[in-house]
């Protein structure tokens, strides 16, 4: 018995650095220990053509539509707005957006602990490096938001036709609340499309008004698509060692929040709601996302599909979408549809206010419940101190302060187990031949001592989810890219440029083994004393935050094991 909390907790570390190797294999792109590796997306030029991807008419409007043969290369025009947030570019020919910048985000420059050794010894400097804005839509990435029109009685406008920008401004001016850019379609199928963006100041949506005017002489049932398109390449926003979903994601009252892998589209596992009244559609990455927006109730269609290929494109593309019917237009008659298309960061609590349930893009992994209590203090805390390095600080010593007596119990317990050890050695090597009389005999002191051998772990493995949900705050809440702490941490999203972070959680790692009882087996003692080095190298390459939060809990830690072992008399 004496061993059993020592072997818990070898199984605890050594889990801990299974589950952060197979993390950092899938950050590099390698096949994951515990599920089949996702599909790699083979690189393009920049400027390839997208597929087509063109849905079919639904069920609604009729039999399936096959839309008509467009030129390989079409003439367009690309159109930049620019306003305070973002800057959009939209592609005339079907008006898609095709390129997305957020100048307030800026990219990180974080190089693998191996690159910066071979700076410090070879090159006695870093690389040159500029940030640049984060880009959404892109090229690279066939990255891009589509509009179009389909039916059953024949082709109409779709992303692949070509479409004539109306003059105006391109730029939001000072004083000026919106910019709008207007697309007008030549007539097909006697139906003629004009969609109208709105940009505004301070925002990352951008208002979609699809006009759809019947000019032919027969009467037409159209529906609207809204699309995001993009290939199956996973994008961790900068940081190493941060793994997190990327793909398509789908939201309605019905089957509630639901991502689905890339590679379950691959092989036709895509279970989602498909009618709904309500809801929307979006591609998630880490810290970023765009979504398609309807928030007004009506009946809509939902899809998520890997795009047939076209000459040119190598890489696997993939859809998600909606489809709307609108009311069946006599000759000269008009309709509209309104949308929304967000493209920005997972700033949770604006999300919240864009539509429901659109917070949940914010990846919080399986402990969700946990998760968001824990942001919401983090926030509240922040609203207060006003420097997130702080608020990190602040919000460990809450939950040290709200788990107290809980831990309290466990330093107890580890401080009588280290003033029991010499009895402990004793009567091993007393009684080494007879395993059973020594098992009997220290049974008999920690009744005698009111001691629980075990009482160490208990209080640990409560706390487990605990830690492992504000992990996931930590790693996921985008306010942390480029939010400064003290001197030399500027971004708390990315590690430690000088490893002094990472350094000192490993000192008290050590320290705190020190405080613990030795493990009788020798072997124990000296891998007891070699997990808290292998655990500080790991942090390296973590995001500062993770590393300020855990040295700041083991200080804290520290602190009051200290404190419990001069009461107790310990050494």
């Amino acid at each position: 018995m004496t061993d059993i909390r020592r072997t818990v907790l070898w199984v605890v570390f050594t889990m801990s650095l299974v589950l952060l190797w197979d993390g950092w294999q899938k950050h590099n792109g390698h096949p994951s220990m515990f599920s089949p590796s996702a599909p790699k997306a083979a690189s393009s030029a920049p400027g390839t053509p997208a597929p087509s991807g063109v849905p079919a008419a639904t069920a609604a409007a009729g039999a399936s539509f096959a839309p008509a043969a467009t030129p390989a290369v079409a003439a367009s025009e690309k159109v930049t707005i620019r306003t305070d947030v973002l800057t959009v570019t939209v592609d005339t020919l079907g008006g898609d957006i095709v390129r997305a910048e957020l100048p307030k985000y800026l990219t990180s420059y974080d190089p693998t602990v191996t690159d910066q050794l071979l700076q410090m010894v070879h090159l006695q400097k870093k690389p040159e490096f500029t940030p640049q804005p984060v880009v959404l839509f892109n090229a690279a990435q066939h990255y891009r938001a589509q509009t179009g029109l389909v039916s059953a009685q024949g082709p109409l406008p779709a992303h692949t036709t070509p479409m004539t920008a109306v003059a105006g401004e391109r730029e939001l001016k000072a004083g000026q609340d919106q910019v709008q850019l207007r697309l007008e379609s030549a007539e097909i199928g006697g139906v003629k499309l004009v969609k109208t963006f709105t940009f505004k100041r301070g925002a990352y949506t951008v208002g979609v008004t699809h006009e759809v005017v019947n000019t032919g002489t027969a009467p037409v049932t159209p529906q609207v698509y809204l699309q995001l398109v993009r290939d199956g390449s996973t994008v961790t926003g900068g940081a190493a060692f941060t793994p997190s979903f990327t793909g398509p994601a789908v939201y309605n009252d019905k089957a509630k929040f639901h991502t689905i892998k890339f590679e379950d589209i691959d092989k036709g596992k895509v279970d989602i709601e498909k009618q709904a009244n309500d809801g929307w559609v979006a591609m998630v990455q880490h810290y970023f996302a765009s979504a398609w927006l309807v928030n007004e109730p009506g009946s809509r269609e939902f899809f998520v599909r890997k795009l047939p290929g076209q000459p040119g494109v190598s890489a696997d593309t993939y859809a998600t979408g909606l489809v709307f019917t609108l009311p069946t237009l006599a000759p000269n008659a008009t309709a509209t549809q309104q949308a929304t298309l967000f493209a920005g960061p997972q700033e949770e609590n604006n999300l919240a206010k864009l539509a429901p349930g659109l917070e949940r893009v914010k990846d919080y992994g399986m402990l969700t419940i946990l998760a968001e209590p824990l942001f919401w203090l983090l926030d509240k805390l922040h609203g207060v101190i006003g420097n997130w390095g702080w608020t990190i600080v602040a919000l460990v010593l809450l939950l040290k302060v709200a788990l107290y007596w809980l831990n309290a119990s466990a330093y107890r317990s580890m401080a009588k187990m280290k003033a029991l050890a010499p009895r402990v050695n004793e009567l091993k090597e007393r009684y080494k031949d007879k395993p059973q009389e020594m098992q009997q005999e220290m049974m008999r002191i920690y009744r005698e001592e009111k001691v629980n051998p075990i009482g160490g772990c208990l209080p640990i493995f409560a706390q487990m989810p605990i830690f492992m949900a504000l992990y996931w705050v930590l790693l996921s809440t985008v306010e942390m890219r480029q939010a400064p702490w003290i001197f030399w941490i500027t971004d708390l999203s990315v590690r430690d440029p000088y490893f002094i972070l990472p350094l000192l959680m490993m000192a008290s790692s050590l320290f705190q083994v020190w405080l613990n009882p030795p493990a009788a087996d020798p072997m124990q003692q000296k891998m007891m004393w070699i997990m808290p080095v292998a655990f500080g190298i790991m942090f390296f390459v973590f995001p500062a935050g993770l590393v300020l939060y855990w040295l700041t809990n083991n200080i804290l830690s520290i602190a009051q094991q200290w404190m419990i072992n001069k009461q107790l008399g310990v050494n």
